[in-house]
């Protein structure tokens, strides 16, 4: 097990350590990056302020929650107000969102090296930005798919048709009742095929990326592995940021990279392996690609 005592980074300037990272991704045998909310925060992708009060200002009004989090695990009366709630903030953070500019800075950072991608993050960015499809794995699931609330099976549902019907169509933060999502299968409502419990369907895609993920590790496997961990915090670190410790302290060639403008350090054991940045990722990702 790690240490529980933090390793503060380093007193190396902003430059040093940007060049180091720069240097470690051109060594790279590979590249495994695993990304955070702060990334797509760092694109302006924000859920409170004058992003969610631009978008959302009816529903602070009337039911008095201040960011989209909130807005999203509120207990609402009625189906029709639970999907315009969604609707709208699907519509908002995955269809119209547009590109992120940090996204297509870190594709051309690493197109041209083999790379994959494992992130806990559900817009779709990495594949707007042009990412691979089968270099992703999104483990937490994806706000363009439903699923059924029952679940009655292991199946999701494409929603931007409906999505966009639903937002058309609402008036006072209701939908008509016609458009609720039903399962084909078993008629229940659908949901958001995201995981905050034991009901989160894994569908076959989903099984299908954990098994790419899984065999490019595998492969890597004592290569110059570059584990890059963005905008990583630690809300469900044992998803990327504890296997990306174990992972360094197992292989002696492999070189661990975190850079976010929260909490940025390493465990003791790893810090000869490590570059720890603290500081906000749309700079440093533009001034790599600048470098």
């Amino acid at each position: 097990m790690f240490s529980k005592k933090r390793t503060n980074e380093s007193t190396d300037s902003y430059l040093t350590k940007l060049t180091a990272i720069k240097e470690k991704i051109g060594q790279a045998d590979a590249v495994v990056i695993g990304a955070g909310a702060g990334l797509s925060t760092a694109a302006g992708f924000t859920y409170s302020g004058e992003r969610f009060d631009r978008y959302f200002s009816d529903f602070a009004a009337n039911y008095h929650f201040s960011d989209m989090y909130s807005g999203g695990f509120y207990h609402y009366d009625t189906l029709e107000e639970y999907w315009a709630w969604w609707s709208r903030q699907i519509l908002v953070n995955r269809y119209e969102a547009g590109v992120g500019k940090p996204y297509s800075d870190l594709l051309a950072l690493v197109e041209g090296r083999d790379h994959f991608v494992l992130t806990t993050n559900v817009d779709h960015q990495f594949q707007l930005a042009g990412f691979e499809k089968k270099r992703l794995f999104y483990t937490q699931g994806d706000y363009g798919l439903w699923q059924c609330s029952k679940p009655c099976c292991q199946q999701t549902y494409d929603n931007e048709e409906q999505v966009r019907q639903m937002v058309e169509a609402q008036r006072d933060m209701k939908i008509p009742t016609a458009l609720i999502p039903r399962c084909p299968y078993c008629g229940e409502s659908l949901t958001m095929n995201l995981r905050c419990d034991d009901a989160f369907v894994e569908d076959s895609g989903w099984h299908q990326a954990a098994r790419r993920y899984e065999d490019f590790v595998h492969r890597h496997r004592g290569t110059h592995l570059l584990l890059l961990e963005l905008g990583v915090g630690f809300n469900t670190p044992g998803i990327i940021k504890y296997p990306f410790w174990k992972m360094t302290a197992q292989n002696p060639q492999a070189v661990y990279a975190c850079v976010n403008v929260g909490p940025s350090y390493c465990p003791p054991q790893i810090q000869q392996q490590s570059l720890c940045l603290h500081e906000d990722l749309g700079r440093v990702l533009g001034d790599l690609l600048a470098g």
